[in-house]
C-alpha cells in the first residue's frame, strides 16, 4: 500500500490519528485501549488551491480537534454527558477571546509601551513589529511552561510525543512496533507547535504593511482580519518546509519550531506509544477497506 499522508494530534489519555479520508480516536482505558473512527468529509477542489487550502485546513483541524478533545474529555470523566454541546460552544468562544487579548492585544500594547518609550522604536516601524512578533513568543512560551506544571497536561504533552514517534516510524516505513517507533525522534516537522511559531514570524513581516500611524484599536482590528492571510502564507511554508526537510536551509528554518516542540513533546512511555499506534493502525485499516 501506498504511503500516505497522515497526521494526529494528542488528547487526554490517548492520540487522534487522521489520514485523507478517515481519523481515528484511541484512549487508554482501564480495561484497555478504545478505539472511535469517524469518515471525514471530502473537501471541494477550491479548498485545494493554494493558500486557500491553508485557511480551510486550520478551521478543519480546528473542529475535529475540539471533537477529539471533548470525547476525550467524556471518556476521561466516564460520563457521555459529562460536557454538553452548550458547554463546548461557550469553552471555545471563551477560549478564543482569551487567545485573542493575550496573543493579540497584549502584544500590541507592549510595542505601544516601548514605542513611547524609546525614540528608536517610535522612528523605526520594523522595530516596533518586531517587538509586537517577539512579545507573542515569549508569552506562548511562557503559556506553554506554565500548563506543563499540570500533571494532566504533562501526560497530553507525553502522548504528543508518542504521535510524532509512530507517525515518524510509518513514513520510515518501518513496522508499527512500540521497540520500533520508541527509536524514532518524538518531533515533527508538521506539528501544530511548529505551525503556530510559523504563524507569530510570518506575523512579524506582514504586520509592516498596516500604516503606522493608525490608531491602536485600527491596528488591533487589521490583525484579527489578516489571521487568514497570515495562516494561509504559513501553511504553504510549513508546507515547503517539510518537502526539503533534507535540505540544510529548510532545517535552519524550522528549527525555532522544533526547539518550541521540545518543550510541548515529552519522551512517551511504551504505554503512551501503544495508543498511537493503535489509533494510527485503525485510520490505515479503513483506508485499504
Amino acid at each position: 500500500m501506498k504511503k500516505l499522508k497522515v497526521g494526529g494530534q494528542a488528547v487526554i489519555n490517548g492520540v487522534m490519528m487522521r489520514s485523507p479520508n478517515y481519523y481515528s480516536i484511541s484512549i487508554r482505558k482501564k480495561k484497555g485501549i478504545k478505539t472511535i473512527h469517524k469518515k471525514l468529509p471530502k473537501p471541494k477542489k477550491i479548498f485545494k488551491v493554494p493558500f486557500i487550502r491553508g485557511v480551510y485546513n486550520l478551521v478543519d483541524m480546528l473542529k475535529i480537534g475540539m471533537k477529539a478533545l471533548n470525547y476525550s474529555a467524556e471518556e476521561a470523566a466516564e460520563k457521555e454527558d459529562d460536557i454538553k454541546a452548550y458547554h463546548l460552544v461557550l469553552i471555545t468562544i471563551f477560549t478564543f477571546i482569551f487567545a485573542m487579548g493575550i496573543f493579540k492585544y497584549l502584544p500590541l500594547l507592549i510595542a505601544r509601551i516601548f514605542e513611547k518609550s524609546f525614540i528608536i522604536v517610535e522612528q523605526n516601524y520594523i522595530i516596533f513589529n518586531i517587538i509586537d512578533g517577539m512579545s507573542k513568543i515569549v508569552i506562548f512560551i511562557l503559556y506553554i511552561l506554565l500548563i506543563s506544571l499540570m500533571k494532566d497536561i504533562k501526560d497530553v504533552f507525553r502522548y504528543h510525543g508518542a504521535e510524532h514517534k509512530v507517525i515518524n516510524c510509518y513514513e520510515a516505513k518501518k513496522e508499527l512496533t512500540a521497540s520500533n517507533c520508541k527509536k524514532f525522534s518524538r518531533f515533527n516537522l508538521r506539528c501544530g507547535t511548529s505551525f503556530i511559531v510559523i504563524v507569530l514570524i510570518v506575523s512579524i513581516f506582514v504586520y509592516v504593511f498596516i500604516p503606522k500611524d493608525y490608531s491602536f484599536l485600527a491596528k488591533l482590528g487589521l490583525r484579527l482580519l489578516l489571521l487568514p492571510v497570515i495562516a494561509s502564507v504559513s501553511y504553504e511554508i510549513l508546507k515547503l518546509l517539510d518537502k526539503f526537510k533534507c535540505s540544510r536551509f529548510a532545517k535552519f528554518l524550522s528549527l525555532p519550531g522544533l526547539l518550541i516542540q521540545r518543550l510541548t513533546c515529552y519522551e512517551p512511555k511504551n504505554k503512551q506509544i501503544e495508543v498511537a499506534i493503535e489509533s494510527l493502525k485503525k485510520v490505515l485499516k479503513l483506508e485499504k477497506s
